[in-house]
């Protein structure tokens, strides 16, 4: 069982990097994005239009952050010093960032932006005002592949997102509304969650449980990103699941076509489609394998069944700190991408989530699967076939 990242993880992160500054020009990275911040840090914070400020050079880790950050981020054993501006707009966050890299000996840097994100309103001067700039994203790279830390991390998170997923199935009933089904599900799969870990859990959370389980259902599902709609189950529904929990950051993705009652024939038959693209999808995984070849496997299957016309989306996703992370199964990632960079890898963790949406409803399975050396390993456990998913 893991909880948490060890140590040096994040020292082999800030090496790399420190391995890709020295083949540059600049003499310090900066990062601004709140992912990749936490990614070689761990130090997590909601992006807001209060702009956080990464700096790495060969011996020094600072950062620049709002008044209200800095509590939270002095006791990080990574970070060697922390600077800060009140709030904005009355501070200004780039002119304590620039006093950082002046006090670091930074005169160029190799930075994932120009500046902070125009995010909640913030409007700032660039870092090009101050100093030298290139452009570098090392961070997302780096984040294609999962140390094998990071793949242990997913299958915890996949374990107690397939817990989730049962008490969804369990409560659901016909008479039920579809959110209040979806909390009591997060709230008892986030209760014995807690209570399993204990202290051992890293909390990532404000306010709300570690692990997220509902769904949208009746018309809703025609639409991949539908909203949980307003009325109660009734016998014939479809409903679409989601399940995930955060474990030290990383998420898995679990989903399921489920039925409330008795499927019809039609509703069957679009149901087994989207098992067998999916079946297909899984089997096509696999280190060495043209990223873009799965969506086309599952793409030949729909247009040779006559349903590509019911097809809105790629096959998947990779994921970890975020929730939707590259590469992404699609059929156009070989026209961006080639070499290394074009085929799959040990490390990789994928969404494999083929779908198909009628004018009445969505059929859509997503699990959560590692590329390993040998093959694949599916991380996430909840029965596929169909009538495992009646409620």
């Amino acid at each position: 069982m893991a909880t948490r990242l060890p140590e040096s993880a994040f020292a082999d992160r800030l090496a790399a990097v420190r391995d890709r500054l020295a083949d540059t020009d600049a003499d310090a990275a900066t990062w601004v994005g709140a992912t990749a911040i936490e990614y070689l840090t761990g130090f997590h914070h909601i992006q807001t239009e209060r702009p956080v400020v990464l700096a790495v050079t060969d011996d020094r880790v600072e950062i620049t952050v709002p008044r209200l950050e800095v509590e939270r981020v002095e006791p990080n054993p990574r970070i060697d010093a922390v600077h800060h501006y009140f709030d904005y707009p009355g501070g200004e966050p780039v002119s304590v960032a620039v006093e950082m890299l002046n006090g670091l000996g930074a005169d160029a840097i190799a930075a994932d932006a120009d500046g902070p994100p125009g995010v909640m309103g913030y409007e700032g001067p660039a870092f090009s005002e101050f100093v030298d700039v290139e452009t570098q994203s090392w961070v997302g790279r780096m984040r294609w592949a999962k140390s094998d830390a990071e793949v242990e991390l997913i299958r915890e998170s996949a374990k107690w997102a397939n817990l989730g997923h049962r008490y969804l199935a369990d409560y659901s009933e016909p008479g039920a509304h579809p959110a209040t089904v979806s909390q009591r599900a997060s709230t008892d799969a986030s209760r014995a969650m807690l209570d399993a870990l204990g202290d051992a859990y890293s909390v990532r959370v404000r306010g709300d449980g570690p692990v997220h389980a509902g769904y949208i259902s009746g018309e809703e599902t025609a639409l991949p990103h539908g909203h949980t709609p307003n009325e109660r189950l009734s016998e014939g529904d479809v409903l679409v699941t989601g399940a995930s929990a955060n474990v030290d950051g990383y998420r898995s993705e679990l989903e399921r076509t489920m039925f409330v009652g008795d499927y019809s024939d039609e509703q069957e038959h679009y149901f087994e489609l989207m098992l067998e693209a999916q079946t297909l999808a899984i089997d096509a995984l696999g280190p060495g394998v043209p990223v873009a070849e799965v969506d086309e496997v599952v793409w030949e299957y729909f247009e040779e069944q006559g349903v590509a016309d019911l097809a809105q989306h790629h096959v998947g996703h990779n994921i970890g700190l975020g929730a939707h992370e590259p590469p992404y199964i699609d059929r156009g990632w070989g026209e961006r991408y080639d070499g290394d960079d074009a085929v799959m890898e040990p490390g990789h963790v994928y969404t494999i989530e083929p779908g198909i949406y009628t004018d009445e409803f969505g059929y859509r399975h997503s699990d959560t699967v590692a590329i390993t050396e040998s093959g694949t390993e599916r991380l996430t456990n909840f029965p596929r076939d169909i009538d495992s998913n009646v409620v």
